[in-house]
């Protein structure tokens, strides 16, 4: 014969859910482990973003200087995607890759886009104006999204 342990006088040994005091304690526990990780996870895309930044810069910086050995000038701002992006002769004329008297380059497969805005328009004006500053008489390219980035 088997006995019901919730015929006895102890009815706690059959409650089968959890109570609502128990429910609470687990949701904040929860709470402060999310408030604990969620920063991480916050600065850990932002440092992503700033070192694609950094990387994205030296790439560019170093095929610049790599024009301006080839053609003794930077490249102009109004042409200076298909001057990176395009062979060119010496005066800085551009073709397709592979036309005969077109032997320098190209530089870049494309301009990269700037991490911190999504888009890749280059200007020479204040910060914020466009996504890349360019000088073309410098060749002083860096981030022109903020003045932080700006410094880079």
């Amino acid at each position: 014969m088997s006995r019901n342990p919730c015929a006895s006088r102890d009815r706690r040994a059959c409650r089968s859910g959890f109570t609502l005091v128990e429910i609470l304690i687990v949701v904040v526990i929860l709470g402060v482990l999310g408030a604990m990780v969620v920063p991480r996870f916050v600065s850990a895309s932002s440092e992503t973003r700033n070192n694609a930044l950094k990387m994205n810069l030296n790439r560019i910086r170093s095929q610049l200087l790599y024009y301006q050995i080839q053609h003794g000038v930077f490249p102009d701002l109004a042409n200076f995607a298909d001057q990176m992006t395009q062979a060119s002769d010496s005066a800085g004329n551009t073709a397709l890759p592979g036309t005969d008297g077109f032997p320098f380059g190209p530089y870049l497969l494309e301009i990269p886009i700037n991490p911190m805005t999504g888009s890749a328009t280059l200007g020479d004006g204040a910060v914020g104006s466009s996504d890349w500053f360019y000088d073309q008489t410098t060749g002083d390219f860096r981030a022109n999204d903020s003045a932080e980035t700006s410094s880079y």
